[in-house]
């Protein structure tokens, strides 16, 4: 055989085998029962979102206002200093984070792999537990509810996230007050690590349901422990000294740092404060970091779901 005949062989033979090898878009056409399914989650998305009239607040270490604390700041960390003040528009936000069932649904409706079906972080799933996913996937979710509804979904700014997690109680430490995390029964009012690494103290090990213990005065629940929340800025420890006053948010496409709030059941309750930040890597996707969305308000219409802000 010459060389000739031989190289047009192989040529032949690498794109038949680059065709079989290729990943196929997954076009499975959706069951009614599918479909069913995906209607109800947009029912329940929209049905769960609370309405939050937009108002001024205090943003931040609030420690050198309390008077019980003489003046001095709660935490030494600079990230949350100076305390300043924030106005914000009205918007809603959900009472419960996202659960991997809601996600699942997603993944279904948009032809992707589920998350966290296999490999270490599988042991964190079930259906009703928050889903832990990267900061670009939580985006993803909030842009398909946007097509699916025609309404403006997105993750809650830093600010929206802390004056929602705040309940309207202006001067509290946690979401239900403070400053302790245990209420006048002796029983914890989160999912943390509380005591000395003593995880089941809180009468849970690892993630809880959604809508497991009490909700702040919003009525949104675990805006404390259970997982941290994704929110849409990135992390600067020093962007509280040139952010805007009105709507804030600071989030630089080039920065991989994103910030996370409210404490996880891994993390002890310093991180459970409503004024405590930490961050992430955008390309992380754990079991104790999810996300709650957020619908901008158009001026229209009010959910009959309303905080008493």
């Amino acid at each position: 055989m010459s060389n000739s005949s031989s190289t047009v062989i192989l040529a032949i033979s690498l794109l038949l085998l680059s065709g079989c090898n290729e990943s196929e878009p997954n076009s499975k056409e959706l069951t009614t029962s599918d479909q069913e399914k995906i209607a109800a989650l947009i029912k329940k998305t929209e049905d769960n979102m609370i309405f939050v009239k937009g108002g001024t607040f205090q943003m931040g270490d609030f420690g050198p206002i309390d008077e019980g604390t003489n003046g001095l700041p709660y935490s030494v960390d600079k990230d949350n200093k100076p305390l300043h003040t924030v106005t914000l528009d009205s918007y809603s936000i959900s009472a419960t984070q996202v659960s991997y069932d809601d996600f699942d649904l997603y993944t279904l409706a948009t032809g992707k792999n589920k998350v966290h079906a296999v490999g270490n972080e599988a042991q964190y799933r079930a259906p009703s537990l928050p889903v832990g996913v990267m900061w670009k996937q939580a985006n993803n979710y909030c842009s398909w509810l946007s097509e699916k509804t025609n309404k403006k979904y997105r993750l809650p700014t830093e600010a929206e996230w802390e004056y929602a997690a705040r309940g309207g109680l202006q001067g509290a430490t946690y979401p239900w007050g403070g400053p302790y995390t245990k209420n006048d029964r002796g029983c914890f009012m989160a999912n943390f690590k509380p005591l000395r690494g003593d995880y089941a103290a809180d009468q849970a090990l690892y993630t809880v349901e959604a809508d497991a213990y009490d909700p702040n005065d919003f009525n949104l629940y675990n805006m404390a422990g259970n997982v941290s929340e994704w929110v849409n800025g990135s992390y600067d420890p020093a962007s509280y000294e040139y952010a805007s006053s009105i709507n804030p948010n600071v989030n630089d496409p080039n920065n991989a740092r994103k910030v996370v709030r409210g404490g996880s059941w891994k993390d002890v309750a310093y991180f459970l404060q409503v004024s405590s930040r930490d961050y992430e890597y955008a390309d992380s996707a754990r079991s104790y970091i999810g996300f709650r969305t957020v619908q901008d308000y158009m001026g229209t219409e009010v959910t009959s779901n309303t905080a008493t802000n």
